[in-house]
């Protein structure tokens, strides 16, 4: 019996998907949950398994296509179900010549548009692609007969309303497909919206600064193709303006992560001198990217026409997935040769070519690595040009003001003290070093220490409650909490923000590991949720990830405590050594820092939680 492989639900808010790639051809034998298919979505790029064993008999959907959840991708079956399934196919074929049919009969409709093009040159980027929908599209120059509206999506359960802090694109602008239009802030997140179609940007409905509820329209999208495709084959006329958005906005991405990459080798302490290069190269190559940005923008279809003339393609459409590991690290995409169906550049090459360019690097710093000092001396070169924000004055961001408010009120509400202890941490250092090359190849994340300092945490907190514990003073009661829901303060371009790890209680180093790098990466990139940001019972606060030593956090209010952990260094200290006695050793030394709510933690009970945690990370006792 044959069985339909549809495209399943990928996320809440993902509601269509690109085939990539098709890992099996028809007439390929598949095991249960062996992967037939590659499928890009605007968070993701995944693999869909084969939900049974046989036979692929028939793909419903060509790579290059982009197809709604739910949809039917292939069937699978029974080796004979192909040869007998001729009939089943004939009533897919009559149904396939029907459509045909139609497009002929609208021939008529569509040459209308055509041959209003010469005469309306401004308004045929809003009707050339909608030659499907009628005359309408080239009836007239404001091309709202076509037009997509632009809603606000809904953004969490407890969110309304969101401000428009910018808009990314000004009316007349070409947008593809999923590119950002304009940033929102709620008082939970700040998250960019994309436009559903590529098109035109008709009009906006929602000024800068403006308050708009969940659903409000915020602009028109026109369905067509810019004036500048008018004159290309009809092949490639819709495709044009997609490649032509794609490449425009792909360098913004890179630079609005341009810091991001120096973050790298922050979370990565123990390995400073492995890690030193990266910042220089990873902040090089964007910048040869926005160097290049000014001279290709004034004509990017002249850009894309002389790429074409030497046999060069461009990055051509490239998924969201990649155009954020590009930005990450520093990959510029007109420079990379895709390996998908008709040269698109897929994940992988964006990380062969990542990687390329890091093994590149030292080669060519080996000459100089005898002489440290000449080795070190670029990267203060680096960060010695001044900032641009040197004699501005700039209006306060909703989200900067949302933190100044919420910090300053935890500050007034409770009564913070913090407390600081001093932990060996060698033998996780130990542990963690025979290990972490084995735990990147197997898990995909590295090794750092904070999957070990969260566990920790998380143990000592299953025996402390009452820095696990909500104060509601109105109602007179202390809940001391069942569940380890950790907020992670992560450092963003626009500020700091908390995603929540949910029951992470329930987690391994392994599981800790994989879930802190996921919130932070989609926090990072606006892909995090605003219900991802709430909930939180308990927050780690890396302090160390810039080299801080300690620091007096403030406590995320309703919570009771914040840890924060500081650098790990090596340092003589005086240890007892069962067969030297007392004796100097070099050792990895941390300080944690507690801030406690007196309110309901007395000194005594932060003590105990740090004398058991401290016992807990010197043991070394991990299962990785």
């Amino acid at each position: 019996m044959a069985t339909e492989v549809t495209l399943p639900a990928l996320g809440e808010s993902v509601t269509e998907g690109t085939v990539t790639r098709w890992l099996k051809q028809v007439g390929d034998q598949i095991a249960v949950d062996e992967p037939l298919l590659e499928v890009s979505t605007d968070k993701v790029d995944t693999e869909i398994p084969s939900p049974v064993a046989g036979t692929l008999i028939e793909i419903r959907a060509n790579e290059d296509d982009t197809v709604e959840i739910g949809a039917v991708l292939a069937v699978v079956g029974d080796a004979d179900e192909g040869s007998g399934g001729s009939s089943d196919e004939a009533p897919a074929e009559e149904a396939a010549e029907e459509p045909a049919e139609e497009p002929a009969q609208e021939e008529p409709a569509q040459e209308e548009p055509a041959q209003a093009e010469p005469e309306q040159p401004a308004a045929s980027g809003d009707s050339g692609g909608s030659g499907g929908s009628g005359g309408s599209g080239g009836s007239g120059g404001s091309g709202g007969g076509s037009g997509t509206p632009v809603t606000l999506p809904a953004l969490g359960e407890s969110v309304t309303e969101g401000t428009v802090t910018r808009w990314l694109k000004q009316v007349g602008d070409e947008v593809a497909m999923d590119e950002p239009l304009l940033e929102v802030s709620t008082d939970k997140v700040d998250t960019e919206i994309p436009s559903p179609v590529a098109g035109t940007l008709l009009e906006i409905k929602a000024e800068e600064d403006e308050t708009v509820e969940v659903g409000a329209e915020l602009a028109i999208i026109g369905s067509g193709s810019p004036a500048s495709s008018g004159s290309s084959d009809s092949g490639s006329s819709d495709s044009a303006p997609a490649e032509e958005a794609k490449q425009e906005a792909a360098p913004e991405p890179q630079a609005e992560e341009e810091p991001e990459p120096a973050e790298e080798p922050a979370e990565e302490k123990p390995e400073p001198v492995d890690n030193a290069p990266a910042p220089a190269d990873d902040q090089a190559a964007p910048a040869q990217t926005a160097s290049a940005e000014p001279s290709s923008s004034p004509s990017p279809a002249v850009a894309q026409a002389a790429a074409a003339s030497t046999g060069e393609e461009g990055p051509g459409y490239v998924t969201p997935l990649v155009r954020k590991l590009a930005a990450q690290h520093g990959v510029d995409l007109s420079t990379v040769k895709g390996s998908g169906v008709g040269g698109r550049i897929r994940k992988q090459d964006v990380l062969d070519a990542a990687a390329a360019a890091k093994s590149s690097a030292p080669a060519g710093s080996a000459p100089a690595a005898p002489a440290s000092s000449g080795s070190k001396a670029p990267a203060p070169a680096a960060s010695s040009s001044p900032s641009p924000l040197r004699g501005q004055t700039v209006k306060v961001t909703r989200l900067r003001k949302i933190i100044a408010e919420r910090m300053v009120e935890s500050l007034q509400v409770s009564a913070q003290l913090t407390q600081v202890v001093e932990i060996d941490v060698t033998n996780i250092a130990r542990l963690r070093e025979n290990i972490k090359e084995e735990f990147l190849a197997r898990e995909g994340v590295k090794l750092t220490y904070l999957p070990f300092f969260t566990k920790a945490a998380i143990d000592t907190l299953k025996q402390h409650p009452a820095l696990n514990a909500t104060l509601d003073l109105d109602e007179g009661t202390i809940t001391y909490n069942d569940r380890e829901n950790v907020a992670f303060a992560v450092d963003t371009e626009k500020g700091l923000l908390t995603p929540v790890v949910k029951d992470a209680g329930d987690l391994s180093i392994s599981g800790l590991a994989r879930k802190i790098a996921d919130v932070a990466e989609r926090t990072r990139t606006n892909k995090i949720g605003p219900d991802e940001l709430s909930g939180g019972t308990f927050t780690i606060t890396n302090l160390g990830s810039f080299g801080a030593l300690w620091d007096t956090p403030i406590i995320n209010q309703p919570q009771v405590a914040i840890l924060g952990p500081g650098a790990v260094v090596k340092r003589p200290v005086v240890i007892d050594d069962e067969d030297l006695g007392e004796t100097i050793a070099v050792r990895h030394m941390v300080y944690f820092a507690l801030t406690y709510d007196h309110r309901v933690v007395d000194g005594a009970d932060a003590g105990r939680f740090l004398r058991d945690l401290k016992a807990r990370l010197e043991s070394g006792q991990f299962e990785v």
